[in-house]
């Protein structure tokens, strides 16, 4: 049977364009996040999703994206007006219990380390931040990593190390580890032709998938010291090699990718409107040169551009992505 993308609920009440989804960890609430300002929390009621809440007095201008706090209890919001919101759930409504400021310009990027322990965030001042959390839920600047020379407008914790990936209008991915309380650029991928918009780590963490203003999703792999493969590395360090590039679905941006947390599919968001899906073929190809085959791709998944896409993190068949048209919508993928 051949794999089907069916959009099962359409979730409406932003009143303009919607730039980010993302599920909490255990995938009972969907965060949602537009220009109008504000956030929405969705949850299942019986056979469908309502909205829950309406996060509306933390942020004055576009919120751009959403992180949840690995125990989904807090949610970090990413705003234009410069700002970054954490709220927190405890009381069984969302409180705006911290703001974190320092950014001079929007901050595009933000992303809770898995560990719990930090919260990254991307500007286009050209900056990533971490911000360190501790024990009672403060917020304090860790470090400043200044090595983009344009606007930063991704970034993305390893799923189990402390480790930051982070994408720029400067046509490079760069990652940052601590090293004796000093935040450091450790790599820098380059491949692209224009602005990379979006990057997501595969599960364990060994490769990453980028997606681009050229149009193009990239996988990259990393290749520790000593590797069977024969790829060069500098001392202790390990080397990020671009080992695929899909080319020729897409002929807008590619504004989203995200790598399931479940599997080794690919979602896939652009500005022509559509949702894709790849995955790795494994019977061909091999850790240098991977082969990934489009599963399914569904044409005018929205009647506007498609800004983000989220696997669902315990079902592998569900997604949600979001749209300039200001809706919200729920896929199945059948016939997997």
């Amino acid at each position: 049977m051949t794999p089907i993308l069916e959009c099962y609920e359409v979730l409406e009440g932003h009143s303009d364009k919607v730039w980010d989804v993302k599920w909490n960890p255990s995938g009972t609430l969907l965060a949602s996040c537009s220009t109008d300002k504000t956030i929405r929390i969705w949850g299942k009621e019986g056979d469908h999703w309502t909205c829950k809440a309406v996060l509306q007095d933390g942020h004055q201008r576009t919120v751009r994206k959403l992180s949840w706090s690995p125990n989904g209890r807090m949610l970090a919001s990413a705003s234009f007006d410069a700002t970054i919101c954490v709220w927190d759930k405890g009381s069984g409504e969302f409180d705006c219990i911290g703001t974190l400021e320092g950014h001079e310009n929007e901050v595009k990027g933000v992303d809770w380390a898995s560990s719990g322990n930090y919260i990254a965030t991307s500007s286009r001042d050209k900056s990533v931040w971490v911000w360190a959390v501790d024990e009672d839920n403060d917020f304090e600047c860790d470090g400043v990593m200044q090595v983009h020379t344009q606007d930063v407008k991704d970034v993305k914790w390893h799923p189990s190390e402390d480790i930051i990936a982070s994408a720029s209008y400067d046509n490079s991915i760069k990652m940052f580890q601590e090293d004796d309380g000093d935040w450091e650029n450790i790599s820098t991928l380059e491949g692209h032709d224009s602005t990379v918009w979006s990057i997501s780590w595969s599960k364990d963490g060994t490769r990453l998938v980028s997606g681009s203003d050229d149009k193009t999703v990239r996988i990259w792999r990393k290749f520790s010291p000593g590797n069977m493969e024969g790829i060069v590395t500098s001392g202790e360090r390990a080397s990020w090699k671009s080992v695929c590039t899909l080319s020729g679905y897409h002929n807008r941006p590619v504004y989203c990718v995200h790598w399931s947390p479940l599997n080794d599919m690919i979602a896939v968001a652009s500005g022509d409107d559509s949702l894709s899906v790849f995955a790795e073929d494994e019977s061909c190809g091999d850790s240098i040169s991977p082969s990934f085959d489009l599963v399914c791709r569904k044409l005018n998944a929205h009647e506007q551009d498609c800004n983000a896409v989220a696997w669902h993190p315990t079902d592998p068949s569900k997604l949600a992505t979001c749209c300039d048209d200001g809706t919200i919508k729920l896929w199945n993928l059948t016939g997997q």
